[in-house]
This record gives C-alpha cells, sequence and structure tokens, in this order.
C-alpha cells in the first residue's frame, strides 16, 4: 500500500490540530467553508479522517510529538510500504530514503534527517512488538509439538523467568536440552537477537541449543532447525576493554548455516515424532 497522496497528508495534520478544541462537526465545516482551508476538497479532508481512524492516529492516547511527525510515521509504518518491513537493512541514512517517504516528509514539513530519525523509531516499534508476537507463538508451537514427540519432560521454563537463558527444557533417558527459541515467519531472511546472559548460557552449558523456528503466516510450526554453537561464538561481538561490555547483539544468519532438526533433542523423541522435529519442513 502506497503512502497517502500530499493533500490527504496535509488534511490529516489539520485534523489532528484542530480536533482537540472541537467536535467533528464543526472542525469539518471548519475546512468546508473558511477560504483558509480550501486548498483541499471536502473529498480529501473526509478521506483524511477516514485514514486517520484506519490508522489509529484519532484513537490514540495524546502524545508529545509533533503532529507532523506522528502523522509521517503512520504514513511509512501503518501503510506497510514494500520497503518498510527491512528499513533495518536498505535505509542507513537520510539519503537512502525511499522516494516515497521524501515526497511525504516535504508534504509535511519534515526534514530528511527528521523523516530517518522518525522511520528508525517506527521500525523500532513495530519489530519490538512483531518479535515478541511472533516469538511467544514459536515458543508456543515447539512446545506444543514435544510435548506431544518427545519422551520425559517438556517444561517452558521461559513462562516463569527469562533468567535461565533458554525457553525449554526437555529431559529423558539422561539426556537433556535446554532450547533457546527464536522465530521467524519469513522465508528469505533469518535475523535473530540474542542477549548476553543467553550467550553466557551457551558457553557454560553443553546441553544449551539454540533453535530457530519458521512459522506460517498463519503461526503454523512450518520448520525447526538448529544454529551451531560455534558460528555463534564466531560472530557475536568482543568486549575490547573491562569498560565496556555488550548486553544484547542481531544476528544475521545465513540461511546455509541452521541444521534442520533439533539434534539435542532427537535421542528423546518417540518413533511418531512428526518429521518436522526430524528437519523435514511440513509441506505448504
Amino acid at each position: 500500500m502506497p503512502t497517502p497522496p500530499e493533500p490527504i497528508l496535509r488534511a490529516a495534520v489539520r485534523w489532528l490540530e484542530k480536533l482537540p478544541a472541537s467536535g467533528v462537526a464543526r472542525v469539518r465545516a471548519l475546512f468546508t467553508t473558511h477560504t483558509d482551508f480550501s486548498d483541499i476538497t471536502p473529498t480529501q479532508y473526509d478521506a483524511a479522517y477516514a485514514w486517520l481512524w484506519e490508522v489509529g492516529l484519532l484513537g490514540e492516547a495524546s502524545s508529545d510529538a509533533p503532529v507532523n511527525f506522528r502523522v509521517f510515521e503512520a504514513a511509512v509504518a501503518q501503510t506497510r510500504v514494500p520497503w518498510f518491513r527491512d528499513a533495518d537493512l536498505l535505509i542507513r541514512g537520510p539519503d537512502e530514503l525511499p522516494e516515497d517517504a521524501l515526497r511525504a516528509a516535504e508534504a509535511l514539513g519534515v526534514s530528511p534527517d527528521d523523516a530517518y530519525a522518525q522511520v528508525n523509531i517506527a521500525w523500532g516499534k513495530v519489530d519490538t512488538e512483531e518479535r515478541s508476537r511472533i516469538g511467544s507463538a514459536g515458543e508456543l508451537a515447539l512446545l506444543e509439538v514435544l510435548s506431544e514427540s518427545a519422551e520425559g519432560r517438556v517444561e517452558h521454563v521461559a513462562a516463569r523467568s527469562d533468567g535461565y537463558g533458554y525457553d525449554i527444557f526437555v529431559e529423558a533417558h539422561h539426556h537433556s536440552a535446554h532450547l533457546e527459541v527464536k522465530t521467524t515467519v519469513r522465508m528469505g531472511r533469518l535475523t535473530v537477537y540474542i542477549s548476553r546472559n543467553e550467550y553466557e548460557t551457551m558457553l557454560r552449558d553443553p546441553a544449551w541449543e539454540l533453535v530457530t523456528v519458521r512459522l506460517t503466516p498463519e503461526l503454523k510450526l512450518r520448520a525447526v532447525a538448529a544454529v551451531p554453537k560455534e558460528w555463534i561464538a564466531d560472530h557475536v561481538p568482543s568486549d575490547r576493554t573491562a569498560r565496556g561490555r555488550w548486553q544484547s547483539c542481531r544476528l544475521d544468519i545465513p540461511p546455509e548455516v541452521p541444521v534442520p532438526g533439533i539434534p539435542s533433542v532427537a535421542p528423546m523423541l518417540v518413533a511418531t515424532a512428526p518429521e518436522v522435529l526430524r528437519g523435514i519442513p511440513v509441506r505448504s
């Protein structure tokens, strides 16, 4: 979906500026009768009002952010322009902003530097919310299939605390697995975030394993794989001095790195365990 046209964006700003002091009917009458607002048509004002409802700006709590910044953020984030999903990789400075973002910024009186900052803010909000939603779904999907397919004890320790350094505990036949679960719904990109606690747990715990879970868009389990510890250790940051210490990092994992299935859990699976746990993706 493209960003709204320039008149709709300007009309949206006017709605947000006027509505706190007056009702909808009075503001609409002002826009349609006063010559100061005649540069935008009544139809465009109505379209802007409908768009503000659609993206949630009319119902949001009061904000200290300037109105034009709020409208710009919604224009790039809530409309889901194609490039926004990978904005963290595609846009590394104001000079790399896409044309539609620059047009929206110009229409709203937002400088390229401020537009770049707003894109980063918006992407960070959406990414955090989406990672939380998808991450929870991935843990629960894997927990369900393990509970049905692994002998012994299966426990969702992350439901009690995130201090363990892993999410799921599995134990049977003198074997144990401590699974840190990272989830994605994307086919072409695997990006995970690992905390310092998770990494240090990996270093001292031989049962720790990083498991990537791939879900369908409907959040159904599609594939699981394990990322070798050696690869993780080779790609996390290094503390350069005792005065600087990383607390979390992002890992962009190439598709050839994960090993299909969950090696640490394999000895504990029942004979009827589904193929996805043995490294065979679910057929679409």
